[in-house]
């Protein structure tokens, strides 16, 4: 770890130095004097004198460099079986004239636009003509329900939206437009108009007077300049789930934000202007605003822009296709995505028919990394396959593997050590750190670096009672995990320890241990209610494509494996064999949901779950395994 422990404790001896010298790697109208605003803790300030603007450094900051040719954005979409390049120059012009349209409606800096699109080049040259005015851009997962899209627009009460008029899924085609339609009539607030992307699958209809057709609007529009924003002024709000029922809009402010996102395209993911990155999410997600949008063109990389499913879409081979056809350097995606093409291709049979000697690694994030899925990711891809983490509220990585500066020899299951900016704690329930390899809270000393949340959108006070009171003088991830010889090892949400007779017990240990069964798939453990011992883990396990063995055996055996793993201490003595586990359209397991329905406790319908009719099976079974009696 030599290069990687100089360049974290320079971060650690100087951390104002660190990162002014990190910030000279932005084009700044008005350079900052100093890194750190500390003057009002809790709420700590980045490059708060400078000003800036993100869109001068993420589009036309390389064409003035002579780059205006090459390709900023690769959208590959196997559903609608096409394929668009735009190239820096392309995309300047086209961010520059629906910035300007967005001024001729009366959007100016400080406003707020809320984003409503599929994953198309429109929706990142609305992010970036929002960046370009000054607008405050706040994007919402296309195709959420109208009344959660309504309450983002009471809370960030946006002047205008950007819309698309439908969304694609392999097998069905979403109309957007009724949704905001509907989003619109039951909010309080009503926005001055809105900006609709007919798509050729489905046109919508239009409201005189309040929505204006893109391409006629844009057709007609002078190109704006990039608009200067202060450095401390907020680039978006991204809206996260709160346990109150109403979503936490996180701020991202544009100074930090910069900075750390240019920082880490070279020292985390080893990309140089032009390597071409591919993070296979969505730009409705976090992941998507950072690693689809911005950090691959603050760094002048080229970015690919997916609409499709990593199986499906034809075959589990998809993903290989577009990194051969691409010449893909890196793809960041999250493990669920991984574990569905396994569960399919076991084999890797689809891998062996593309070139890949042009592919570098793979980085997974998102949930937790299970071995038995990074293990056969290697093997079949014959590349370094790191796992990271970090969260909505970071924007950017809190603990992996540095392949810029170093490429270290992390264990497998570890999420690897902690970037520059963040010093992690393990702490109990007092918030005493504890020693290496015990399991506790994980928790960040403030203050937190560059590109992390400031605060919440108009709420200071649920800023702090949600992060900051647990812990004084720490930001509390809400995850659990603990230290292993300078890594960092993520066992599970805070809420996924289960307390089983007294014995805190980690969920993501088992998962673990299933995951390793030869017939597994894919797996899920939960705590349900035990009058006697407090919580009982019960599995739920997905098998691999072409398994044909009785369930009965297979479930025993991940009893079996549970007890010799970790213990009878866990006193794991339930499996359920499901076809699928219900997640979020980004691939995380709905754990919290399914412990609702074992115990018969209340639950909404999750408004992100990709597929609701998963929860039928998964209620069926924990019938059949003696919970969801009410149910």
């Amino acid at each position: 770890m030599g290069r990687y422990n100089s360049v974290y404790d320079r971060w650690r001896t100087d951390p104002e130095g660190f990162w002014m010298e990190a910030a000279q790697q932005i084009d700044w109208i008005t350079p900052p004097t100093g890194a750190l605003d500390d003057s009002t803790p809790p709420f700590y300030r980045w490059f708060a004198d400078a000003t800036c603007n993100t869109c001068h450094n993420a589009v036309d900051r390389h064409v003035e460099a002579g780059r205006g040719d090459q390709p900023a954005i690769i959208h590959d979409s196997p559903i609608t079986d096409s394929q668009r390049i735009l190239t820096y120059r392309e995309l300047q012009t086209e961010t520059a004239k629906l910035g300007g349209a967005l001024q001729a409606l009366g959007v100016t800096k400080g406003d707020r636009v809320l984003i409503y699109m599929p994953m198309t080049p429109e929706a990142v040259i609305a992010m970036l003509a929002c960046a370009r005015i000054g607008a405050v851009h706040s994007v919402v997962f296309g195709g959420f329900a109208s009344n959660e899209l309504a309450v983002r627009i009471d809370d960030c009460t946006p002047k205008a939206v950007i819309a698309a008029s439908c969304g694609l899924e392999p097998n069905r085609t979403v109309p957007y437009k009724p949704l905001l339609d509907g989003a619109i009539d039951m909010a309080d607030h009503t926005p001055d108009a809105v900006i609709l992307k007919q798509r050729p699958q489905l046109t919508a209809d239009m409201v005189p007077g309040r929505d204006h057709d893109w391409d006629t609007l844009t057709g007609d529009a002078a190109e704006a300049p990039c608009v200067p924003v202060g450095g401390a002024d907020p680039l978006y709000i991204l809206y996260t789930s709160g346990t109150t029922g109403k979503p936490k809009g996180v701020i991202r402010a544009n100074a930090g934000h910069l900075v750390a996102l240019n920082w880490s395209m070279k020292n985390i993911y080893n990309m140089d202007p032009g390597d071409v990155f591919w993070a296979a999410s969505d730009v409705g997600w976090v992941v998507g605003h950072s690693y689809i949008v911005y950090a691959p063109l603050i760094a002048g990389c080229t970015t690919v822009l997916f609409e499709g499913k990593p199986v499906g879409t034809p075959d589990a081979g998809t993903f290989w296709r577009v990194i051969a056809e691409h010449d893909v350097k890196a793809l960041f995606t999250a493990p669920t995505a991984i574990r569905a093409i396994r569960q399919v291709d076991p084999e890797g049979e689809f891998i062996a028919k593309h070139n890949l000697s042009g592919f570098h690694t793979l980085f997974l994030a998102g949930e937790r990394a299970d071995p038995a899925t990074v293990e056969w990711a290697a093997e079949k891809l014959n590349v370094p396959v790191i796992d990271h983490w970090w969260q909505t509220e970071t924007g950017w990585t809190i603990a992996g593997n540095p392949s810029g500066i170093e490429l270290l020899d992390i264990p497998v299951g570890s999420a690897g050590v902690a970037m520059p900016g963040y010093d992690i704690r393990i702490l109990d329930e007092g918030g005493n750190e504890l020693p290496d390899g015990t399991l506790g809270a994980i928790a960040v000393k403030l203050p937190l670096p560059p590109g992390s949340l400031p605060t919440l959108w108009n709420a200071d006070e649920r800023f702090q009672s949600s992060y900051l009171t647990t812990f004084p003088g720490y930001y509390e991830t809400g995850d659990a995990g603990m230290k292993e010889n300078g890594t960092l090892k993520i066992m599970a949400r805070t809420d996924d320890v289960i307390n089983v007779a007294a014995h805190r017990l980690s969920t993501g240990e088992m998962e673990e241990a299933l995951a390793r069964h030869p017939d597994v798939a894919e797996c899920a453990v939960i705590g349900v209610a035990d009058e006697l011992k407090g919580q009982s883990p019960v599995g739920l396990v997905c098998l691999k494509g072409g398994t044909n063995r009785p369930h009965e055996e297979i479930a025993a055996e991940c009893v079996t494996r549970i007890r010799e793993t970790i213990g009878p201490v866990a006193a794991f003595k339930k499996v359920g064999i499901v076809a699928r586990l219900p997640k979020t359209r980004s691939g995380k397991i709905l754990r919290a949901t399914m412990v609702s329905i074992a115990d018969d406790t209340p639950w909404n319908m999750p408004a992100t779950i990709d597929d609701p009719a998963v929860l039928d099976e998964i209620t069926a079974t924990l019938k059949d395994l003696g919970y969801a009696k009410g149910a």
